[in-house]
Parts: structure tokens; sequence; C-alpha cells
């Protein structure tokens, strides 16, 4: 998905910057040509911010998206995700793992999901960073309780992956 946003925006960084940024939090785009985080409008000015842009950039990024049939499906149809646990996880009493890891290796959720399940830990919230967006692809799983310290090297040894941190 990315490469084609990239190669859409590529005469435009700025744009581009936009575009990847609203893909980070799961902004959309409506017919209208308004930013949105669900069915809740996001201010130009907002976003212009968060991506470090003008807020002219973020409109000539809607108008490039509509203007884009491809994109403009991507973006229309792009939803949030929801509320991230990690922060919080502690003060609701949940456990929260976070794991380094090679994308390209197939299975770490899995084998992270068994290594849970065979402890009797219930799986409440998983969240992966996209390895194309974010540099250091990260797998957060948010628990029903907290994780024993005793599981940190059974996760360091599933394939491919490279940091492991109970949080």
């Amino acid at each position: 998905m990315w490469f084609r946003i990239s190669k859409v925006f590529s005469d435009y960084p700025a744009q581009r910057q936009v575009a990847r940024k609203m893909i980070e939090l799961g902004l959309g785009v409506s017919q209208e040509g308004k930013v949105m985080c669900g069915g809740v409008e996001v201010k130009e000015v907002s976003l212009a911010a968060a991506a470090g842009v003008d807020r002219r950039v973020v409109a000539a990024t809607v108008h490039s998206i509509l203007s884009d049939a491809k994109l403009s499906r991507i973006f229309m149809g792009i939803e949030p995700a929801g509320a991230l646990l990690k922060g919080v996880a502690h003060e609701l009493g949940f456990g929260a793992i976070e794991i380094e890891a090679n994308a390209e290796k197939p299975s770490i959720i899995a084998h992270a999901a068994t290594l849970l399940a065979k402890s009797g830990i219930s799986i409440r919230q998983v969240y992966a960073k996209d390895p194309e967006l974010f540099e250091t692809p990260t797998l957060t799983i948010i628990t029903e309780r907290q994780i024993p310290g005793s599981l940190l090297g059974k996760f360091s040894k599933i394939e491919g992956v490279t940091k492991v941190s109970i949080l």
C-alpha cells in the first residue's frame, strides 16, 4: 500500500508526509474532501501541525487523493483501529509486551500468541506497526494480566525477534 501512495506523491514530499501521517493515525478522507477519523472531522490545521507542514499542504494532499481513483478508494476506506492500551495497560491491571522483529519472518504473532496461551494468559489487543511506514516495526500485545519475566527469554527465541520488552 505505502509503495503505491509514495509513488503518487514522489514529486511532492510534503504531501507524502501528510499521507504518511494520515495512514499512521488511521485518518481517511470523505467524498466531500474532509479528513476524517471515524465519524469525526479532523481540521486541516491540526493535521498540518502533526505532519509538520502548512495547512495548504493538507488541502493539496486531499485534492491529490481525491483526484486518483485508487487512492481515493484507499483513503475513503481507511478506518481508525481504536484505542491502543499500551500506555495505560498497567493502570488497567493488564500486561503488555513489545516485540521488535524482522517483519519478513512469518508466524511471529502466532508464536507469541502460542506462548501466552500455553501460559494461560489471554490476549486483549494486538497492534503491529506497518514495516513499510516504521523504521523499527514492533508488535505490541496487551494481555489480561501481567506477563511474567520468565517468558522474556522464550519470546526472544522466536525466529526473527530482535528485542523484547515487558512493559
